[in-house]
């Protein structure tokens, strides 16, 4: 019978358990497959050691250390070096020769003689020194080797043993021997120890130096606050300007003449810095992103101006975060009681960097202020004028071409108010200007010893005005720069003689160009103040050549978040001997505040109707006198036409020049032309211009 077939219980473990086996080319596909994945992960894993906080922290405790050794090698090797040379002496004369200390650099020159006469003589003697060497041996040998015998025939007499004479002889070979193997011992131990002493050597130099750059020390080390001669010259010395940088290393005294005391300005501390020979202030000023960061503060934080010594630059160092803190409010608001005195007395404004109030002295001083929008421009205006207001002498007439209620508090305070963006309001705040002429030239023709009131004229956004393209009647633009432009021929005017008798022109204006102000114009202004603008170029339209090169920056200035502060130049401000420029955080006065200060100042005064324009001043039609002039002549020579125009008005036609002339008669139509090679002014090409002028009129009028 066959046999059945083998069972096993249910939980019995069988002995061998085969797997099936998979294809070549399947496990291959497998593998490719989980490759990818594991290189992903060895990937990730080292990516997050490379990154930890640990390994970033080790990282930088090597690199620093490794800086402190290289820097002590270099250190020592240096001192090794200035110790076997005169080069420490040659530098110092070089030092003494260029702050004039002529003394000092012979003495250094002797100094330097006597090292260099010991120097060859310690040279010579290593000549003879073997020969003597020799001679010392042998003399010390023959000495000890005598001494030894006589010591050991004492001793053999006195122990009555012949052996005994040679004994110390003996003792000393033993003695000798054992140092021997000593010195063996030191020396295969030195000669592992010697490199690590080296290097901690080196280490220890360096650390002491202080030479490793900020971004390596610890953080701690990093933020630091208090400013001391050592960060201040390492400050410096971390610029970037090679020449710089040598000069210090290579001074002894760690560059501590370099530096001035450092003091305690308001928010701040100051220190002058007299730069080494060689490095420019420019060069300091252009660095100064990276002078503030060296410093551990922020660019905004450190300002630098150039004082009255050759080769200086004095830096104002922010406490961190002082400049972000709120200015006080302003001495109108505070003290209800508050004058004003016109001739002597001063507004006050703001505190500067030192925290020192600035006061303005606004007398016969014509005012401009710049600065970007919305950055405090009207408001800082504003609080001068609030302030003089409260000099019941002092007349205003005010053009506001923003036309938003900035000025309206002084509504019943000034004669005249204009508020409004448009063409039609340029014109008013215009003739507001050629009022303001005619009142300058009535006080010009006035006895002398006459006393005028003082008449402040403010066109806040004067912009619009030099801006705009509308031509009146005689087809004269109000804007433009031309000698035809009605608002800058009246403000021109007012620049140049309106000071004399206390007519002044205030001026605020945005973002400013050559074609929203004008070189003269801005010129003319005696106290000129800047908020932040956007480029150096508008930096130097505002302050002028003179304030920027000193170290005025109000291109530097943040926007948004320096509102109201302001860089003020010129007359009329207090300034240190040699600075061009003083930085005001001036003091804010809200809307509300303004109209109570504007109240008090009204109650001070009679009481004042304010208006909304001015009688126009009659114009003068050029092209008229022009043809009047020339009479029946058919052509005069442009030249003596021009004299003839000054002699017949010389207040309108003074300061006309040839080519203003020529212009002028180019856009009027009957441009000069030559007659026997001399430019002449053609009788029929101005009759005919005036007959095209009326009939233009016409149109207009129909129209």
């Amino acid at each position: 019978m066959p046999s059945a077939p083998r069972t096993e219980p249910a939980d019995a473990v069988p002995s061998q358990v085969t797997a099936p086996s998979l294809p070549a080319d399947l496990r291959e596909a497998a593998a490719q497959r989980v490759r990818p994945r594991l290189h992903r992960r060895a990937a990730a894993r080292v990516h997050h050691v490379a990154t930890h906080p640990r390994t970033r922290t080790a990282g930088l405790l090597a690199v620093r250390h490794g800086m402190y050794t290289a820097a002590g090698a270099r250190v020592l090797a240096k001192r090794a070096w200035e110790s076997r040379t005169t080069s420490r002496h040659q530098r110092m004369i070089r030092t003494a020769e260029e702050l004039g200390q002529h003394e000092v650099a012979a003495e250094w020159e002797q100094r330097a003689a006597q090292f260099r006469a010991s120097r060859h003589q310690r040279r010579m003697d290593l000549l003879h020194a073997p020969l003597r060497l020799a001679k010392a041996l042998l003399w010390s040998l023959a000495i000890g080797t005598g001494s030894l015998l006589l010591t050991g025939v004492i001793l053999a007499i006195a122990q009555k043993q012949g052996r005994d004479l040679l004994l110390p002889l003996f003792f000393a070979i033993v003695i000798v021997r054992d140092l021997v193997m000593i010195a063996a011992v030191v020396f295969g131990i030195g000669v592992y120890l010697a490199p690590v002493l080296v290097l901690l050597s080196f280490w220890r130099a360096g650390q002491q130096g202080g030479t490793v750059p900020r971004w390596v020390l610890p953080e701690r080390e990093r933020t630091v606050e208090t400013i001391t001669p050592s960060i201040v010259v390492m400050a410096m010395r971390d610029l970037g300007i090679s020449q710089l940088r040598k000069q210090i290393q290579a001074m002894d005294d760690g560059a501590a003449q370099m530096l001035g005391p450092i003091t305690l300005a308001g928010c701040g501390v100051e220190v002058d810095v007299l730069l080494p020979s060689g490095v420019s202030t420019e060069e300091i000023q252009a660095r100064r992103r990276k002078l503030a960061e060296n410093l551990g503060r922020h660019e905004h934080e450190v300002f630098i101006t150039i004082p009255t010594a050759a080769r200086t630059v004095r830096l104002w160092i922010a406490d961190s975060g002082a400049l972000d803190e709120p200015v006080g409010p302003s001495p109108l608001v505070v003290d209800a009681e508050m004058t004003a005195d016109y001739i002597n007395g001063r507004a006050p404004w703001g505190p500067d960097l030192r925290g020192d109030l600035v006061a303005l002295s606004l007398y016969q001083r014509h005012l401009l202020c710049t600065g970007l929008s919305n950055q405090g421009k009207t408001a800082s205006m504003r609080a001068l004028a609030l302030w003089l207001a409260l000099d019941p002498t002092v007349e205003f007439r005010i053009g506001d071409l923003k036309g938003i209620g900035d000025w309206r508090m002084f509504a019943g305070l000034a004669t005249v108010l204009i508020e409004g963006p448009t063409d039609e309001h340029v014109a008013l705040v215009t003739e507001m200007l050629e009022e303001g002429v005619a009142e300058m030239e009535r006080r010009l023709l006035a006895p002398d010893g006459t006393k005028f009131q003082p008449l402040i004229l403010v066109v806040d956004e004067a912009q619009v005005a030099f801006m705009c393209p509308e031509e009146d009647e005689l087809k004269r633009p109000y804007g433009g720069t031309k000698k035809t432009s009605r608002f800058f021929r009246a403000a021109r005017k007012l620049h140049n003689q309106g000071r004399a008798v206390d007519v002044l022109l205030w001026e605020g204006t945005q973002d400013p160009t050559d074609q929203n102000l004008p070189k003269l114009v801005r010129e003319g202004a005696h106290i000129r103040a800047s908020l932040v603008v956007g480029t150096e170029s508008q930096a130097r339209m505002a302050l002028g050549d003179k304030a920027i090169d000193g170290g005025a920056e109000p291109h530097k200035l943040r926007q948004g978040i320096d509102k109201g502060v302001v860089v003020v130049a010129g007359d009329g401000v207090k300034l240190e001997p040699g600075q061009a420029s003083i930085t005001v955080r001036t003091h804010y006065v809200d809307k509300e505040q303004a109209y109570e200060i504007a109240e008090r100042a009204k109650a001070r005064r009679s009481g004042v109707t304010t208006k909304s324009s001015v009688e126009p001043v009659a114009q003068v039609d050029s092209l008229q006198d022009i043809a009047d002039l020339i009479g029946d002549r058919p052509r005069v020579p442009t030249r003596e036409m021009l004299q003839r125009l000054v002699e017949h008005n010389r207040a309108e036609y003074g300061d006309w020049t040839f080519q203003d002339l020529t212009q002028f008669l180019k856009d009027a139509g009957c441009e000069p032309h030559k007659s026997s090679g001399i430019p002449v002014v053609d009788r029929q090409k101005v009759l005919d211009a005036l007959a095209n002028r009326a009939l233009e009129e016409a149109d207009d009028y129909d129209e």
